[in-house]
């Protein structure tokens, strides 16, 4: 089953790729069960956000009038992302990956940053993922990045649940963090004007559906109280998607999901991103 914002059979005519990454082999979670996200979010998709009326089957907004070509590519194996990733950021196209668990990303943005050298990346998590004891793991990821990533222009959003090891790292690579807490002290518009003022030309979203809370995403691998708002999300995601490379969107967990509104979200979520490239 193809994500129903798909409007294309044909890769070469696409300017944006979704690809699926059904992978956890990374994850400590207790929680198991993110690999289904990627066929759970198409499946919803097709049915949360379509509308068939005299035989007719239609989209529903904001995709409608977008002129932008969306192929679904499938499902791929985490060993295959390089070599994916490539063929699509070489041919100018933009990525968009459903996850699985957040140690893919790691490997997404070493393959983009391999063409265009240090990216700014733009890391919504509940947890800052900056652990450097152990490494090449879900709770590893924005260090597994450092060398592909440039720090003075990259940030952390929606972090409220970090180990002393992570605040010790934060504080040591001097990272920019944007805490749930922050938003609503400075307000949304403020805060944009703080992420885009930081970020480059080239940004890569990195989105762990965690980073929202858990009042608006049940079905994560790892839920933490006090995240965002899903209208701050998408607010700030569609901010950001004028300078988008690339996005990600991992940790969907379809097994703990409540009425399958974590995987409607994150569908919703694609379809605004694209809206706004």
């Amino acid at each position: 089953m193809k994500i129903c914002w798909a409007n294309t059979d044909n890769f070469d005519d696409a300017d944006i790729v979704i690809i699926g990454i059904p992978d956890e082999s990374k994850s400590h979670a207790l929680r198991k069960g993110s690999s289904e996200a990627p066929d759970k979010i198409r499946e919803i998709s097709c049915i949360r956000d379509t509308y068939t009326r005299n035989g007719q089957t239609s989209l529903g907004l904001p995709i409608l009038g977008i002129k932008k070509k969306i192929y679904d590519y499938g499902n791929v194996k985490k060993t295959e992302i390089g070599n994916i990733i490539n063929n699509i950021t070489s041919k100018s196209k933009i990525p968009i990956s459903i996850g699985g668990d957040h140690s893919i990303s790691s490997e997404i943005i070493k393959s983009i940053s391999k063409k265009l050298g240090p990216i700014s990346l733009v890391y919504f998590d509940a947890h800052p993922d900056f652990i450097s004891s152990t490494q090449n793991y879900y709770g590893s990821v924005f260090y597994d990045s450092l060398s592909y990533i440039d720090l003075k222009s990259s940030l952390q959003i929606g972090i409220r649940t970090p180990e002393q090891e992570e605040i010790e790292n934060l504080k040591k690579y001097d990272v920019t963090v944007i805490t749930p807490l922050d938003i609503i002290k400075n307000g949304i518009v403020e805060t944009e004007k703080t992420i885009t003022n930081k970020i480059g030309q080239n940004v890569y979203v990195s989105f762990d559906m965690d980073a929202i809370d858990p009042a608006y995403a049940p079905g994560v691998s790892v839920p933490v109280p006090m995240g965002l708002r899903n209208t701050e999300a998408i607010y700030l995601l569609k901010s950001l998607a004028k300078r988008v490379i690339g996005i990600d969107i991992m940790e969907v967990c379809p097994d703990y999901d409540v009425k399958d509104r974590t995987s409607h979200l994150a569908s919703r979520m694609i379809a605004e991103i694209i809206s706004s490239i």
